[in-house]
C-alpha cells in the first residue's frame, strides 16, 4: 500500500518532495527497530545476520527510489544500470566500505542518491528531495556524469574504461582502505579494463585493496552487452585469466521464484522471502570479497541481475529516461509506488548511511582532504651554456630522477621505453617496476617506473595518482600519446572543479614527428598538440614547448610544482642548440615567450619568426640568415607557454581551482610579436600558435605548420616535405610582397 504525497508529517525532513510513501515492510517492527550499524560504529557487526540483510535490502530500494524520482523529475538521466547494482552498493555501505569508485558514468544518479541519503549533498545546499530534483542536471548542481567536485564523490566517471585506474591509485596511496569499483558489462568490452588490472597486479602484487565489482546485467546502452551470452563459469574464467585469485559470483536467477524467463532476472519481483535471501547472499559475498581483497588476494565480485531491476523498465530500455518519462506518467508512478518506503524506513536508511564508514562521505573520503606531500626544495637544474648542444629529454630526466628520490610515492609511467626517449637516466635512478630483478635492464620489484605496454594504462595510473593527491609523471612518444589522453582530459577537467589542492597531472611527450623520419608516418603524429591546444582555453591546461634543454628543465620545474592543472611538455630527444640561460628560460615559461635572437633593422622592415617547438628552430635560424641577406631585420621569438599568450577574456581562468591569471599584457606582447611581417612556425600543428595570431597587430602574417608525415632519411628532408625548411620560411616572407 502506498500513499502519493509531496511530504508526510511523519517523514524525516529530507523526505520533503517525495512522490510516494509505502507501508512498512513485513517484520519491520523487529528487523527494522534500530539501525544495523550501531551508534559510534562504522559497519554492521555480522554480515550473516537477518537484520543486516533486511536493512541492506531497504537501502537498496531507497537508492532505486531516489534515483528514479530524481531522473523522472527532469525526464532525463540514467537509472537502469545502477538499479541492477543497488544491492551490491548497499552491501558495501553497510560493511563500512564507502570509498566506492565507478567505471560507469551512467551510474551517476545512483551515486548522487547515496550522497543525498548520507547527507553529503547538504554541502551544496541539497537537503530535501525537492532540492535534489531541482539541482539534478543543472549548472552548479549535479551534472549528468560524475565529477569529483561533488561532495563525497571520489573521482569523475565519464568515458567507459577509466574507473579502475582511480581505484588502483587509491589502493596504492591508502593500503588500509578498500576501494570497490563498479564495472558495467557494457564497459567490460572497452579496451584495457582487465588487462590494466593484470599489469598493475603484476607490478604491485601487495596492492589488492581494490575490488572490481562487475555489474553483469546483460545490456549496455542500447543493446545486449557483448558478454551477455557467457556462462557463469565462462565469466569466472575470464577474470581468473586476468590474474584474479578469488572470483565470487552471485546470480539472482538462482533465487527467482517468480518464473522469469532468460538468464537475467529482476530480484525485486521475487517473493519477499526470496528477495531477502538474495540480499543476504549479496551481503555475504561482498563481505567475503572485501576480506579477501584486504587480505592480499586479487578478488572480483560479480553481481548478475537484469538491468533496470526495480525501476521503470528492463534491459537497455531502462538505460535512460526520455522526455515522456515524467513523474505523472503511469509507468513512472507505478515504479515509484513499488519501491516507496515508509517514513520510519527512510529514517532508518538515513541513519545507517550517516554512520557507515565513520560518517557522511563528504567528511570521510580520502579525497576530501589534501594528501600530505614531502617538500621538494630547490630543483638541481643544470645551466647548460649557450655554446652547447644538449638533449632536452635527458635534462628533464635528471630532474625526474631527483624528484623520485625525494618522494618515494612518486611514480613515472611509460609504455614505449624510457631509453628510446633519451630518458635512461630515469631508469638508472628509479628502476623499472618488474617482478624479475635484472640490473642489465634496470628492473626491480620495488621500482618507481611503471611500464605497461598500453598508453591508457600509463596515463590512467599517472592521472589517477595526481587526482588523488600524489605526484606522478606520464612519459610517452608524442605519436602514441593520443591513446592515453582521454583520461588526462577527464582528470584535468575534474581538477578544474576540485575543492582541494592536488598536484598537477604532468606529462612529457618526446620523439616528435620531425625526429621520426625513418620510422615513417606511423610515428609522425603530432596532431595531439592541437587536441591539447584546444583545451588551453579551459583555464587549467598548459601546452609547453621548451626550445632547448634549459627551457625543458624550467618547464618541468614549473609543471611539477603547480597545482590542479594539466601540464603537457613537448621536448626533443635529439641534441640541439641551447638558446637561453636557466633564468631566461624560467621567465619564458612563466611569461609565455622569449626572444631568442634579434638582429639589426633592415631596409625592408622587421620580420618576426614566432616558433613553437625545438627542432624546427634549425630551419628558423637558417631562414634568418637568408632573410637578413634579403634586407630584412629579423626577430626570432620562442613560443614557450602559449596559454599565457592569450588574453584573459579568451580563457576560463576565473572558473577553475588554483587559477593562474599570469597572462602576458599587451605592451610586452607587442614588443615580442608586432612587426612589419610575422610568420608563425610550428614543427607540429598550428593550434599552439593561435594566441599569437589572435593578438598580433602585424598586418602581413602567415602560418607554417605540420601537414603530414612520410618516410624520410633525415629531419631536414621531413622539414622540406612539410614546407618547414629554411627555403619554405623565406619564400613565405617574400610572398607577402606579392
Amino acid at each position: 500500500m502506498t500513499s502519493k504525497s509531496a511530504s508526510s508529517p511523519a517523514a524525516p525532513a529530507f523526505c520533503a518532495g517525495m512522490h510516494s510513501f509505502g507501508a512498512p515492510w513485513p517484520d519491520f517492527a523487529t528487523l527494522g527497530s534500530r539501525p544495523a550499524i550501531s551508534e559510534n560504529a562504522q559497519a554492521i557487526k555480522d554480515a550473516r545476520s537477518k537484520e543486516a540483510a533486511y536493512q541492506t535490502l531497504l537501502m537498496a530500494d531507497a537508492l532505486r527510489y531516489v534515483t528514479l524520482q530524481m531522473c523522472a523529475s527532469k525526464a532525463s538521466g540514467h537509472p537502469g544500470g545502477f538499479a541492477s547494482s543497488a544491492e551490491a552498493y548497499a552491501a558495501f555501505v553497510m560493511l563500512g566500505h564507502t570509498h566506492i569508485v565507478t567505471e560507469v558514468g551512467h551510474h551517476a544518479p545512483g551515486f548522487y542518491s547515496a550522497m543525498f541519503l548520507d547527507g553529503s549533498l547538504e554541502a551544496l545546499g541539497i537537503r530535501t528531495m525537492t532540492d535534489l530534483m531541482g539541482r539534478f542536471r543543472e549548472q552548479h548542481g549535479l551534472l549528468g556524469h560524475l565529477s569529483g567536485a561533488i561532495p563525497g564523490i571520489l573521482a569523475p566517471a565519464g568515458p567507459l574504461g577509466q574507473g579502475q585506474h582511480f581505484a588502483m591509485a587509491g589502493a596504492l596511496l591508502h593500503p588500509d582502505l578498500l576501494f570497490p569499483v563498479t564495472i558495467g558489462d557494457g564497459g567490460l568490452g572497452e579496451p584495457y579494463v582487465l588487462s590494466a588490472i593484470k599489469h598493475f597486479h603484476t607490478s604491485y602484487p601487495a596492492a589488492t585493496n581494490f575490488l572490481p565489482t562487475l555489474v553483469w546485467n546483460g545490456f549496455s546502452q542500447e543493446h545486449h552487452s557483448m558478454v551477455s551470452e557467457l556462462s557463469n563459469d565462462d565469466m569466472r574464467r575470464y577474470f581468473e585469466a586476468h590474474g584474479f585469485g578469488h572470483v565470487i559470483l552471485v546470480d539472482a536467477k538462482e533465487f527467482d521464484d517468480a518464473g522469469q524467463a532468460g538468464r537475467y532476472v529482476d530480484s525485486t519481483r521475487f517473493s519477499f522471502a526470496h528477495r531477502l535471501a538474495f540480499g543476504q547472499a549479496v551481503l555475504a559475498a561482498a563481505d567475503e570479497a572485501a576480506r579477501s581483497a584486504l587480505g592480499g588476494t586479487l578478488t572480483a565480485l560479480i553481481i548478475k541481475q537484469l538491468k533496470g531491476a526495480g525501476v521503470h523498465a528492463h534491459g537497455a530500455k531502462s538505460h535512460n529516461l526520455y522526455p515522456g518519462d515524467t513523474l505523472d506518467k503511469p509507468h513512472i508512478e507505478a515504479a515509484l509506488a513499488a519501491r516507496a518506503l515508509s517514513p520510519d524506513a527512510w529514517a532508518l536508511v538515513r541513519e545507517n548511511f550517516r554512520r557507515a564508514g565513520g560518517g557522511p562521505a563528504a567528511q570521510t573520503m580520502v579525497t576530501e582532504r589534501v594528501l600530505e606531500l614531502r617538500d621538494l626544495g630547490a630543483f638541481p637544474v643544470k645551466d647548460y651554456g649557450l655554446t652547447e648542444k644538449a638533449v632536452s629529454s635527458t635534462a628533464v630526466g635528471a630532474l625526474v630522477a631527483w624528484l623520485g628520490g625525494q618522494d618515494p610515492r612518486f611514480v613515472v609511467t611509460n609504455a614505449d621505453g624510457n631509453e628510446a626517449s633519451g630518458l635512461k637516466n630515469i631508469n638508472d635512478a628509479l628502476k623499472i617496476r618488474h617482478p624479475t630483478a635484472d640490473p642489465v635492464y634496470n628492473q626491480e620489484p620495488g621500482g618507481q617506473v611503471y611500464e605497461p605496454l598500453s598508453e591508457d594504462a600509463c596515463a590512467g595510473l599517472a592521472a589517477g595518482l595526481a587526482l588523488f593527491g600524489s605526484r606522478s609523471l606520464w612519459l610517452s612518444y608524442e605519436s602514441f600519446a593520443i591513446n592515453g589522453w582521454p583520461i588526462y582530459q577527464t582528470v584535468t577537467q575534474a581538477m578544474a572543479e576540485l575543492r582541494r589542492r592536488t598536484p598537477s597531472a604532468v606529462c612529457l611527450f618526446t620523439a616528435g614527428a620531425l625526429e621520426q623520419g625513418r620510422n615513417g608516418w606511423t610515428h609522425q603524429r603530432p596532431e595531439i598538440e592541437n587536441y591539447i591546444a584546444a583545451q588551453m582555453r579551459n583555464g587549467n591546461v598548459y601546452l609547453l614547448f621548451p626550445p632547448d634543454a634549459n627551457a625543458a628543465q624550467a618547464a618541468y620545474e614549473y609543471a611539477a610544482t603547480s597545482w590542479n592543472k594539466g601540464m603537457a611538455i613537448i621536448a626533443s630527444k635529439s641534441p640541439l642548440p641551447v638558446y637561453m640561460t636557466i633564468e631566461a628560460a624560467r621567465r619564458a615559461v612563466r611569461e609565455g615567450a622569449a626572444v631568442l635572437y634579434e638582429g639589426p633593422e633592415g631596409r625592408r622592415g622587421r620580420v618576426v619568426l614566432a616558433a613553437a617547438g625545438d627542432m624546427v628552430l634549425l630551419s628558423v635560424f637558417t631562414a634568418k640568415e637568408r632573410l637578413e641577406a634579403e634586407g630584412f631585420g629579423v626577430r626570432i621569438v620562442a613560443v614557450v607557454n602559449p596559454r599565457q599568450l592569450y588574453r584573459p577574456s579568451d580563457v576560463a581562468a576565473g572558473t577553475v581551482a588554483e587559477p593562474d591569471h599570469g597572462f602576458m599584457a599587451d605592451a610586452p606582447f607587442s614588443r615580442l610579436f608586432d612587426a612589419d611581417r610575422l610568420v608563425a612556425v610550428s614543427g607540429g600543428p598550428s593550434g599552439a600558435l593561435e594566441p599569437v595570431l589572435l593578438r598580433t597587430k602585424t598586418p602581413r602574417r602567415a602560418t607554417l605548420a605540420w601537414r603530414r608525415g612520410d618516410t624520410t632519411a633525415s629531419p631536414a628532408e621531413l622539414l622540406d616535405y612539410n614546407g618547414l625548411d629554411a627555403g619554405g620560411i623565406t619564400a613565405q616572407v617574400l610572398a607577402m610582397d606579392e
